[in-house]
């Protein structure tokens, strides 16, 4: 019983150290919401500031539902946890940012931490955020303060215990968020640190193109190795591999304007980095977008699993694969997959079809592939949707020949992945 009592006491101890610590480590670098600011009217270049802050930060995409007022919230953000739903954050005292000071609006840019003190759930990328400095804070708060109030209650986040508690919640941030500001880098020019800035921080680019644990975390804050989207079944790819996004070989302008319109003579986006180009970052300036470039093209390299090759043959499977390509797809790219300049892209020897990962061929011969609609490419082109057209079956046939043609090496696509992908696109 003595030996009982001591196990209990010396448990109680160690839970209280532990407690303490979560706590201690989820203090860290908390500014003072207190103290008393000084306020002065938000001037017109202030507003049109925080304005293209918030464009670059692609801010009103997830603070808005469809149909819905702007930055109202109410988006739920599907997770492997639940889902969580986006906060109001225009100047409504009620449901809003009305009765934030500027100096809260910067503890939860920087620290993740609601004016109530509530920790707040990572879907909201604090964790880059946490790199925005004070002054470029504070100029997006001045602009949602100038927005129009709108009195749209926040809905309750729809997460599973014990996800869904201020613990847990503690517990992630004391293992895998560390706030940060940037630091120059005193080895590369202006431009270079101003691209860095903006990818690490309002870009959140790492929140798609990294890889998560089971919790939900990146191996690190700046990881752009590439990852699976969680609940999205598309794959951001590596940014620093060569064999999948890495821009190491392009110009600048390139990478530019692929950032601007959504094309370039490299390749082209579709999916959910349709959706930044769109919203986001088609209004940034050239100035910027060239700093992006140049960061991004100046990442250095990293390997990813190279794709067990199919090993082109003939087999019934390969003749099945080359007669569907020839109904479906030889008229807009071509018998030889070289595509047509300016309209539709080349498949031979694109490294879109041969990643690792073949999630974005699913997605887009299933869905169909639109770039987005910019002032740069007003009227796009884009691939129709199979997923009524062909069999999982069908559809494995096809990916599997364009991973083996033209000389591509890659894995075969199974049915099963497919019938596993369009069954959680209907959910």
């Amino acid at each position: 019983m003595k030996r009982l009592r001591t196990w209990l006491v010396v448990g109680v101890v160690l839970a209280l150290v532990l407690t303490l610590t979560v706590w201690q480590l989820n203090l860290r670098d908390e500014p003072d919401v207190t103290a008393a600011v000084a306020t002065t009217a938000a001037s017109p270049a202030l507003l049109e500031r925080g304005a293209y802050l918030a464009r670059a930060g692609n801010c009103m995409s997830c603070h808005t539902t469809r149909g819905g007022s702007p930055y109202a919230g109410g988006r739920g953000i599907a997770t492997p946890f639940g889902t969580v739903f986006s906060s109001n954050l225009t100047p409504d005292t009620r449901s809003g940012i009305g009765s934030w000071s500027a100096s809260h609006f910067w503890r939860a840019m920087h620290n993740g931490r609601s004016k109530d003190g509530r920790l707040l759930y990572p879907a909201f990328p604090y964790t880059s955020y946490t790199e925005v400095t004070r002054e470029d804070s504070d100029a997006l708060y001045a602009y949602l303060q100038s927005l129009p109030a709108a009195a749209q209650p926040n809905t309750p986040h729809a997460l599973r215990w014990p996800f869904n508690t201020q613990a847990a919640l503690a517990a992630w941030r004391a293992l895998y968020f560390n706030p940060g500001r940037y630091a120059t880098d005193a080895t590369q020019t202006a431009e270079w640190n101003r691209g860095a800035y903006l990818v690490r921080g309002l870009g959140h680019c790492s929140a798609c193109h990294s890889a998560r644990n089971a919790l939900g975390a990146s191996s690190t804050p700046l990881d752009l190795a590439g990852g699976l989207i969680p609940m999205q079944n598309w794959y951001a790819p590596s940014l620093t591999s060569p064999s999948e996004a890495g821009v190491a070989d392009w110009q600048p302008e390139h990478i530019a304007a692929l950032l601007k319109t959504g094309v370039s003579p490299r390749g082209s986006v579709l999916g959910p980095m349709a959706e930044v180009v769109l919203h986001s970052t088609q209004h940034m300036s050239d100035a910027d977008l060239r700093a992006m470039a140049v960061f991004l093209k100046a990442l250095p390299p990293t390997a990813v699993p190279s794709p067990t090759p199919v090993g082109a043959g003939d087999t019934p499977a390969a003749r099945a694969g080359a007669k569907l390509y020839e109904q479906h797809c030889a008229q807009c790219h071509g018998e030889q997959g070289r595509g047509v300049p300016g309209a539709y892209p080349p498949l031979a020897g694109n490294r879109a079809l041969t990643m690792a990962s073949s999630a974005n061929l699913v997605q887009v011969v299933l869905n169909g592939g639109y770039a987005p609609a910019t002032a740069g490419n007003p009227r796009p082109f884009g691939m129709p949707p199979f997923v009524l057209v062909l069999n999982d079956n069908e559809l494995a046939s096809l990916l599997t020949y364009l991973r083996s043609a033209w000389g591509h090496q890659a894995s075969a696509v199974t049915p099963t992945e497919i019938h596993r992908i369009r069954g959680e696109n209907q959910r």
